[in-house]
């Protein structure tokens, strides 16, 4: 693994473990046993570390969060998105924990997470109107928007939801996973006879 990369992922682990805000340039050099020079030789402040680490997580949704083609795979579709929920909330839980102060530091990191957000909610729009269509979910078109905002809203707020409540707690899978089951509860009672028994199979995977 190059320099470059590592210091990105330990930085990440640290921030997940720390809190991003209780960790310095100096903690992540020490934690690869490296000068701070020889890490400001790669990145001159922690805020790019911080862009960087927004690049991977951009690339992890444009990744996991791709519309089926084929309506018969949509089904499998919402699997592999409630899936990759879990998997980048638990990824980057220091990012939802702390969203708009990491973002009102930086300018260009502000746009070009909205403008992820932006293409995210086309794919979640093209994966609801998918599941109307097969017969999935039991809600009009005019609705689907309504949905997809609901959706996102828990899902990037879930994380600073729970600090707020309990600033001590920390997060862990299981916090992720009623994130999950939380998003889950919101579609079911819009799903079909036959979507209500995938949601039930989903459920059982995050119990």
């Amino acid at each position: 693994m190059k320099t470059k990369d590592r210091i990105v992922q330990v930085a990440l682990d640290l921030f997940n473990e720390r809190g991003e805000r209780n960790v310095t340039t100096n903690h992540i050099a020490a934690s690869l046993e490296m000068s701070p020079g020889n890490l400001y030789y790669h990145f001159r402040n922690k805020e790019q570390i911080i862009y960087a680490i927004f690049n991977n997580y951009a690339h992890d949704l444009q990744t996991h969060f791709v519309p089926q083609s084929n309506p018969d795979e949509t089904i499998d579709g919402l699997a592999n998105y409630v899936d990759a929920i879990f998997l980048i909330m638990w990824r980057y839980r220091f990012f939802y924990a702390n969203l708009p102060d990491i973002l009102s530091r930086d300018k260009q990191l502000k746009a070009d997470y909205l403008s992820a957000q932006q293409h995210l909610h086309n794919n979640l729009i093209c994966l609801l109107m998918s599941l109307q269509q097969v017969g999935f979910l039991t809600l009009d078109e005019g609705e689907i928007l309504t949905l997809t905002n609901t959706l996102k809203i828990v899902a990037s707020s879930w994380v600073s939801y729970q600090i707020a409540h309990s600033p001590t707690a920390r997060i862990t899978e299981q916090v992720i996973n009623q994130g999950v089951l939380q998003i889950l509860s919101i579609v079911k009672p819009i799903t079909s006879m036959k979507g209500r028994e995938k949601i039930n199979e989903l459920e059982g995977r995050y119990k």
